[in-house]
């Protein structure tokens, strides 16, 4: 799946790998104590950049995950799906603007790709990841996390109230009805998408998927991804406990988008698609109870 939850997903994968040691314990008046190793998990190493960015210009964003043995995880999914490799979703502290990335893996699974950061303030860099070997230890994916400061005076935003209709670059999506959305159950949204000329938008396969749905949770900043696929695509299922879901599309203009959020609050939809050889990126505000 490639879905995150800062507070449940990264935990779980902590309990996972939180078994390659044992622990003991002991009580008494004895004077000394057993040593308890302490649990070993994924970590990232040597992540850059060490100080801060700059806005308007390329900022080189580099890493390696360090498995709970202690060596870099370097074999990641590859194939067609959405579910592979190494992706970074960086969103600002005020869910105003977030920057979907791919990446380059080296054979010796450092991981880096230049962004471009569009203003100053504070970036929370969500890695969701991908093995190839998942085990006891790895699970199928997961998600780390850091924070890069931008240089400059941040002008904070609110989050903005919902609204039916978004225009971006000329396109306008348009959300059918309200949605009625609640946390960990199954939902889909219609929505509509007309180019500039007031055409249904023919969408371009991109990562897998024709359209994908970035959920960001205003103030924790929780994440979750679910994807808009071609009927009979593989791989496009996106998983929370027992609810599932699956985003499709079967007419140029027209998307189906599957919305499965953890926890109930205000969150940032964001919608991205791929078409006329770019990428447009529409956020909607959506209420989860």
């Amino acid at each position: 799946m490639r879905a995150g939850l800062a507070r449940r997903h990264l935990l779980c994968a902590a309990l996972v790998a939180a078994p390659l040691f044992g622990a003991g314990c002991g009580s008494g008046s004895a004077p000394s104590a057993p040593t308890i190793a302490a649990a070993r998990t994924f970590h990232l190493a040597r992540f850059r950049p060490a100080g801060r960015a700059h806005a308007g210009r390329p900022t080189l964003i580099s890493f390696t995950i360090i498995q709970p043995s202690g060596s870099p995880l370097a074999a990641y999914k590859t194939g067609s799906g959405p579910h592979t490799g190494v992706d970074l979703i960086i969103v600002r502290s005020d869910d105003s603007s977030l920057l979907y990335e791919d990446t380059d893996i080296a054979a010796n699974g450092r991981i880096t790709q230049p962004v471009v950061f569009p203003s100053p303030g504070r970036y929370r860099i969500i890695i969701d990841a991908y093995p190839i070997e998942t085990s006891a230890a790895i699970p199928r994916n997961f998600q780390m996390f850091r924070w890069v400061t931008v240089a400059g005076a941040a002008k904070l935003r609110t989050v903005p109230a919902f609204n039916p209709t978004v225009s971006v670059d000329g396109y306008r999506f348009t959300v059918q009805g309200r949605p009625s959305l609640h946390a960990d159950q199954a939902a889909f949204m219609k929505i509509g998408v007309r180019d500039p000329r007031g055409r249904p938008t023919v969408f371009t396969p991109w990562r897998g998927a024709l359209a994908h749905a970035i959920f960001i949770r205003a103030g924790s900043l929780d994440y979750f991804h679910t994807h808009v696929c071609s009927r009979g695509a593989t791989n496009c299922t996106s998983l929370l406990g027992a609810a599932k879901v699956t985003g499709t599309s079967t007419t140029p203009g027209k998307l189906t988008v599957g919305v499965l959020v953890p926890v109930p609050g205000t969150w940032r939809l964001f919608l991205l698609v791929y078409v006329d050889g770019h990428y447009l990126t529409a956020p909607f505000t959506l209420t989860v109870t």
